[in-house]
C-alpha cells in the first residue's frame, strides 16, 4: 500500500484486483529470481533423435509446445565460422575451413576444444568482461588524463586462457587483497573495483567524490555481477523490488574502507610524476615478470603501478539521505539483502566476505546471471531477455527450467566456465541453420523459442578484428600497453579541457605492427572512446554495461565504406592475390572465400566479375586513380600489379560491406 504521507489511493481497478487475488487464497510467492534454482530432470519431447544434450530437450519441448519444428543442421562452413567468432572472436582462417569442413580425423567436439584452447579464446571472454568492468586508459571527467590499467585487463586475458573458475575469477577481483595467501596477481585482480572514472577538477569536493566511487563499485556489483538495478535504492527504497535504502549501503560498506581520495592529481601533475595511477596502487617490477605475472608484457624498464584495493582505512558507514554524501542518517555495517540470501554469519563482514556469499550455492543470482550472459553472447539474446536485469521489472526466463539446469551445470562443474561453454555450442539448438521461413516468422519471429540458429551483427571490436584477420593483417601479439590505431584528426584536442592536460592532449597514432592489434587494445579514452568503435555502439564505460544496444544507422555503411583500416585492409588482400597470377574470374572468387569464407554461387560471381571487369577498365584508362587509392594506409602494395591491385581492392570494399561479412549466422 502507498504510505500515507503520500496521499496516494488505489483506483477501483486496484482495488477491484486486491479482492480477486484474496478471493483465490492470495498466495504470494517471492520473485523466481530470488529463489535457489533446482536442476530439474529432462522433459518430455516426441522427436527423440533431435537432441545431442541436456539443453535440447528443454528447448524441443517448448518448440513442440507451441508447433514448431527444429531447423536443420546449418553448412559445415557456417556452423564453423559461427564456432570460431563466438569462441575467440576471430573468423576461422581458410586453412582451418579447409581442414574442419574437409576432414574426417577430427569431430565436432575436437574441434568446440581447438577454438576454446586458442589465446585468441580469453582476448574474446576479457573483451566482454571489460564493458562490465568499465575498463578505459583514461580517467574520465573533463580532464580525462591517462591511467595504467592495462596490466589488469591483462590479467582477465590470462585468468580466462587458464580457465580460472569463476568463482575464483570473482574472488580474486573482488577481494584479492583479502587472501590469506595473497600475492601480487591476486592483488592486481583487484584493479576491477578501481575502473571507475576518477576526477582530477579542481575546486570539486573531495568526500562527495570519494563516496560517488565507492557507489560505482556498488552498482557494478549489482548490475555486472547480481543482474540487479541495485543502483535504484540509494536515493530511496526500491520501488519494484525487496531492497531498502539500507541494503544498499549495507552493500555499499563492504567498499567504503579503501584509502583513496575524491580528488586526485591532475594530468600534468601525473607527467611530471612519471607514473600514472593514483592510491592505493601496487607497483610490478621487472623481477615480478619472470615469476606470477609473466603474463604481463613490459615494453621498458619503467616500474608500472597500477590502482587496486587496500582497505587501510576503518570507515563508519551511514544510510545517506537521498543518497547525499553529506546527509549521513541510520549506522549501518556491511551486511546483504535477505531477500536474496541471508549472510552467513560465518563470512567475514568485509569484500572476501561478500565474495563467499556472492559463490555461495544457495545464492540464487550470481551463477544465473553469468551463464544467461553466455547464453546472449552465442544467441543474441539471454534466456532472460534483459540480461541487466533480473528483478520484478525484468523479462520472464523464456526456458526457466534450463537457466536453472545450466546454473546448477555450471556450479557442480566447479564453475568451469569452458565446460558451459562447451555444453552450449555443442547443443543441436546451436548447430541449426539460421535462415528463416514464413511459418517461423510468423510464430515466432523474434526466435525466442530457438527453432533456428542465431543470426545478428558482430560487436564493433569483431568487425575490426574480422576485417584485420581475413586481410592477413592482425597482429596475433596478446596483452602489452594499448594502441593508438589510425582515427580521424582533431578529436582529442575538440575534446580537451583547454591548455596542456599531458600525454592525451594530442593523440599520437602508432605506426607499424601496432595499427593491426585486435580492437581489445585499442587506447581506451572515455570523453572520446574510439570513434570507428563508437559508431557501432560500443559504449564509453562510463558505467558498467552488460549489454549493447545494436543501432542500425547509414553512418555505419559509410564507415566501412570508408575507414582508412577497412580500406587498407582491401589493399592488403587485393595485393597478396594479384601476386599468384590468377586469370581475373578465380582471383574474384579467391577474394570472396579469403572475406566470406565459402563459395559463391554463380550469380554472386557474375555480379563480382562484371564489376571488377569495370574497375580494371577504369584504372587502365586513368591509372592515377588506383595509384591515390592504393596509398591509404601505412602498408605498401606490389608496385608492379598497380591495376590489378586497385580493381581488386574495389571488390574487396564491396565484400568487406555486406550484411552478410558483419553478421554472425
Amino acid at each position: 500500500m502507498p504510505p500515507p504521507d503520500s496521499h496516494l489511493k488505489l483506483t477501483l481497478d486496484e482495488k477491484e484486483i486486491l479482492r480477486k487475488w484474496i478471493d483465490q487464497g492470495a498466495k504470494y510467492e517471492r520473485h523466481w529470481a530470488f529463489i535457489t534454482p533446482v536442476k530439474s530432470s529432462m522433459p518430455e519431447i516426441n522427436s527423440v533423435d533431435w537432441p545431442l544434450n541436456e539443453i535440447d530437450y528443454f528447448v524441443l519441448n517448448k518448440m513442440e509446445e507451441i508447433g514448431l519444428n527444429p531447423s536443420k543442421e546449418a553448412s559445415p562452413e557456417k556452423l564453423l565460422r559461427r564456432l570460431s567468432l563466438d569462441l575467440t572472436g576471430l573468423p576461422p582462417t581458410i586453412s582451418e575451413v579447409k581442414k574442419f569442413t574437409t576432414s574426417e580425423a577430427l569431430n565436432y567436439d575436437e574441434i568446440v576444444d581447438y577454438y576454446l584452447s586458442k589465446p585468441a579464446y580469453g582476448e574474446k571472454m576479457a573483451r566482454d568482461w571489460m564493458d562490465v568492468s568499465r575498463y578505459a586508459d583514461s580517467h574520465g571527467y573533463q580532464d580525462d588524463s591517462y591511467r595504467t590499467m592495462w596490466p589488469w585487463r591483462d590479467w582477465v586475458i590470462h585468468a580466462f586462457n587458464e580457465n580460472m573458475s569463476f568463482d575464483q575469477f570473482l574472488t580474486w577481483q573482488l577481494a584479492g587483497d583479502l587472501l590469506p595467501d595473497t600475492d601480487k596477481e591476486k592483488v592486481l585482480a583487484t584493479g576491477f573495483n578501481r575502473n571507475h572514472p576518477i576526477t582530477q577538477e579542481g575546486g570539486v569536493i573531495d568526500e562527495e567524490y570519494r563516496s560517488t566511487y565507492v557507489s560505482d563499485r556498488t552498482n557494478t556489483l549489482g548490475k555486472g555481477i547480481m543482474g540487479l538495478t541495485f543502483e535504484c535504492a540509494k536515493c530511496h527504497d526500491h520501488k519494484y523490488d525487496p531492497f531498502s535504502q539500507k541494503d544498499y549501503f549495507q552493500i555499499y560498506a563492504f567498499f567504503n574502507n579503501v584509502n583513496e581520495k575524491g580528488l586526485q592529481m591532475d594530468a600534468v601533475q601525473a607527467k611530471n610524476r612519471k607514473y600514472y595511477a593514483d592510491a592505493p596502487f601496487i607497483t610490478i617490477e621487472d623481477e615480478d615478470l619472470g615469476d606470477i605475472l609473466s603474463f604481463i608484457k613490459k615494453t621498458d624498464t619503467t616500474d608500472l603501478k597500477v590502482m587496486v584495493m587496500n582497505d587501510s582505512t576503518n570507515r563508519k558507514t551511514f544510510v545517506l539521505e537521498r543518497g547525499n554524501y553529506d546527509a549521513p542518517g541510520e549506522e549501518v555495517i556491511a551486511s546483504t539483502p535477505e531477500a536474496i540470501l541471508e549472510f552467513p554469519e560465518e563470512y567475514p563482514r568485509n569484500r572476501l566476505g561478500l565474495a563467499k556469499w556472492l559463490t555461495d550455492s544457495n545464492n540464487p543470482l550470481t551463477a544465473r546471471v553469468f551463464v544467461n550472459r553466455l547464453w546472449a553472447s552465442l544467441f543474441g539474446h539471454g534466456i532472460v531477455e534483459t540480461i541487466e536485469d533480473f528483478g520484478s521489472q525484468g523479462a520472464l526466463p523464456t526456458h526457466p527450467e534450463l537457466l536453472d539446469w545450466l546454473s546448477i551445470e555450471f556450479m557442480e562443474s566447479g564453475w568451469d566456465v569452458k565446460h558451459i561453454l562447451k555444453i552450449m555450442v555443442s547443443s543441436a539448438t546451436y548447430r541449426q541453420s539460421s535462415s528463416s521461413n514464413p511459418e517461423l516468422k510468423e510464430i515466432d519471429p523474434e526466435n525466442i523459442y530457438l527453432a533456428r540458429g542465431p543470426r545478428f551483427r558482430l560487436n564493433a571490436e569483431e568487425i575490426r578484428d574480422y576485417v584485420l584477420s581475413t586481410s592477413g593483417l592482425l597482429n596475433k601479439q596478446i596483452g602489452g600497453p594499448s594502441v593508438k590505431p589510425y582515427q580521424p584528426p582533431g578529436l582529442w584536442e575538440e575534446t580537451n579541457a583547454g591548455g596542456n592536460r599531458g600525454i592525451l592532449t594530442t593523440y599520437v597514432e602508432d605506426s607499424g605492427d601496432k595499427l593491426y592489434r585486435r580492437s581489445l587494445y585499442t587506447f581506451w579514452k572515455r570523453t572520446l572512446p574510439p570513434p570507428s568503435m563508437a559508431i557501432f555502439d560500443a559504449p564509453n564505460r562510463d558505467l558498467c554495461e552488460v549489454r549493447r544496444q545494436k543501432t542500425n544507422t547509414p553512418l555505419q555503411a559509410l564507415a566501412l565504406q570508408n575507414d582508412v583500416q577497412v580500406l587498407e585492409c582491401a589493399k592488403v588482400l587485393s595485393s597478396q592475390i594479384s601476386e599468384e597470377d590468377l586469370p581475373d574470374e578465380e582471383a574474384v572468387r579467391s577474394l570472396f572465400q579469403h572475406v566470406l569464407l565459402r563459395e559463391p554461387s554463380d550469380e554472386e560471381m557474375d555480379l563480382l566479375v562484371d564489376y571488377h571487369q569495370e574497375c580494371v577498365e577504369k584504372f587502365e584508362s586513368n591509372e592515377e586513380d588506383a595509384i591515390k587509392l592504393l596509398e591509404v594506409g601505412e602498408a605498401d602494395p606490389k608496385e608492379e600489379k598497380q591495376t590489378e591491385t586497385a580493381a581488386l581492392m574495389m571488390v574487396a570494399q564491396v565484400l568487406y560491406n555486406l550484411d552478410e561479412t558483419i553478421t554472425k549466422e
